[in-house]
């Protein structure tokens, strides 16, 4: 094995041998997740991909690596462990190892990870408007309960068990040349990178945060970007990442990316479509790195990790709808005729040679037609792309409606 050069002399809270020493204490409880060439993403984004996919553990996330490291190292007496979580790192490993488990999560989190940490034996708490404050929640109440304190990202033990990603990746496939790693508060890339550039020092590792929360880049970088703090990535919603993962992170990660939102749904709708897999947003946004820049990338041996797939359903359907009208399958079509009878049969009868189909219909008298004569349709229509669609707006011309028409988003 080689050893990592470190761009100064300072140590690092994590090595090489601590993610061994998670393999080895963690291997027969969670599962070694595939890592599978992805032929048409490699075809889309001209860079030869790979994907984790750690939405196949038994909290959908690779979370559970790090928080069963963790609470292995615990003595026997402990009265109960507490955490914060945006979902994830809730849906741990308490349970299993019989250590009563309170969970704090902000008050937004998705039903499905509250549900879900519920179902696997927590307590849950909802407190707080954000991660940092349901963070500041956990300490006091471990401090009131007698609680041991497991901390989501910033612990030795946690990173070490989430490079055991990272590991597996570098076995299956020894000749990556670039992992694209999320980070939320940098648990999961710093166990990644610790153990891939022990393993292979000249790959390169590539961060990747949403718009909305780019804390870590800020940190590492000294840039003031200014997210939002609206995101579907809940995952990776962290304000404050972890001082010891910033020391990793500041070692040995060559860069780190920010993406939009959009580009995290439309990666998660294409993971779905072409990869018939469902990710959160988190899980998404390596393949929205790869998609968003694809010149850093282009003929390279791209690993990507799947980290989570713990979206809501309701978000899940927002999002494909979404996607299709992007793609232009989803269209809105304002019709402007005249208010006499057979005129709207005239409509859906175009339509129906078309072949395109009606998703949604409203037909305005009192709103909006600028003749008493007149009368307005709303259609929200489906069609296979959006060439299909002008279609139906050329042939409703030729017949002399007026046709207003939009994506719907």
């Amino acid at each position: 094995m080689s050893e990592i050069k470190l761009r100064n002399s300072d140590a690092l809270p994590i090595c090489a041998d601590d993610v061994y020493a998670a393999e080895k204490a963690i291997s027969d409880a969670v599962v070694r997740t595939p890592l599978n060439r992805s032929i048409t993403l490699s075809a889309i984004t001209g860079a030869d991909c790979y994907l984790k996919f750690e939405i196949f553990q038994f909290t959908a996330a690779y979370k559970e690596r790090g928080a069963l490291n963790r609470l292995l190292s615990l003595p026997k007496n402990t009265k109960g462990v507490i955490a914060a979580s945006a979902g994830n790192h809730a849906q741990g490993n308490a349970g299993r190892l019989g250590i009563p488990a309170t969970i704090v999560m902000p008050e937004g989190t998705p039903f499905n990870k509250v549900k879900r940490t519920e179902e696997l034996g927590a307590r849950v708490v909802l407190t707080g408007a954000d991660f940092e404050a349901a963070t500041l929640a956990a300490y006091e109440m471990a401090d009131a309960e007698q609680l041991t304190y497991v901390h989501p990202f910033d612990d030795p033990l946690v990173m070490a068990g989430q490079g055991t990603v990272g590991l597996e990746m570098m076995e299956d496939q020894p000749n990556l040349d670039t992992l694209v790693v999320p980070i939320g508060g940098g648990g999961l890339i710093s166990g990644i990178a610790t153990i891939a550039k022990y393993i292979n020092p000249n790959i390169r590792i590539v961060g990747v945060q949403t718009e909305a929360f780019p804390a870590m880049k800020e940190r590492v970088d000294g840039t003031q970007l200014a997210g939002d703090n609206i995101s579907i990535a809940e995952g990776i919603a962290v304000n404050k990442p972890g001082d010891s993962t910033q020391l990793v992170v500041e070692q040995l990660v060559d860069e780190i990316v920010t993406v939009s939102e959009r580009q995290i749904e439309k990666a998660l709708v294409t993971l779905m479509e072409i990869e018939k897999v469902i990710v959160e947003g988190a899980g998404a946004i390596s393949l929205a790195a790869v998609m968003q820049y694809p010149d850093m990338f282009k003929d390279n041996k791209v690993g990507m990790v799947l980290s989570g797939g713990n979206i809501d359903s309701r978000m899940l359907a927002s999002a494909i709808m979404r996607g299709m009208a992007r793609d232009g399958r989803l269209g809105r079509l304002r019709i402007t005729m005249m208010d006499q009878p057979g005129a709207l049969a005239m409509v859906t009868d175009i339509v129906a040679k078309i072949g395109t189909n009606i998703i949604e219909m409203r037909h305005h008298r009192e709103f909006g037609a600028i003749s008493l004569k007149q009368t307005e349709m709303e259609l929200v229509i489906e069609a296979k792309d959006e060439e299909h669609a002008q279609s139906l707006v050329t042939a409703l011309e030729a017949e002399g409606f007026k046709v207003d028409y939009a994506k719907t988003v």
